[in-house]
C-alpha cells in the first residue's frame, strides 16, 4: 500500500507548484489537516470555470474528476458549494489562468 500524503500537505506542495508556474491560486477554504477532501476550481477569466475533486478511477487510482466543466462561474461556484454543504472540512482552492492550466496531470499530483 502507498503510503498518503496528508491533505494540508499536499495543498501546500500543490500551492507551491502553482506560484512557481505563475498561476495566481487562493485557499478559500481550509479543511481537514490530515484527511480532507480537495476541490479545485480553475476560472479562465472569461466568465467561464471548472471544478474538480479527488477521486478513485476504474483502476482504484486517484483521479481529478470535474465537478463541473468549462461552465459560467457561478455554476461552478454553486458545485463548490453543494460540495461544501456535505463536507465541511473540504480544501478549496481556486486559480485563475487564461490557458485553463491547473498543473493537475503533473507527476506528482494524482
Amino acid at each position: 500500500m502507498t503510503p498518503r500524503l496528508t491533505s494540508e500537505f499536499w495543498v501546500s506542495a500543490y500551492l507551491t507548484r502553482l506560484g512557481a508556474a505563475a498561476i495566481p491560486a487562493f485557499l478559500t477554504a481550509k479543511g481537514d489537516p490530515t484527511a480532507g477532501a480537495i476541490l479545485v476550481k480553475i476560472a479562465t477569466l472569461d466568465g467561464k470555470a471548472s471544478a474538480f475533486h479527488r477521486a478513485y478511477g476504474p483502476e482504484g487510482d486517484r483521479i481529478w474528476a470535474a465537478l463541473a466543466e468549462n461552465v459560467p462561474e457561478s455554476e461552478a461556484d454553486s458545485a463548490l458549494a453543494r460540495q461544501r454543504s456535505f463536507d465541511p472540512d473540504v480544501w478549496i482552492i481556486e486559480l485563475e489562468d487564461k490557458g485553463g492550466r491547473t498543473l493537475l496531470a503533473e507527476e506528482g499530483l494524482s
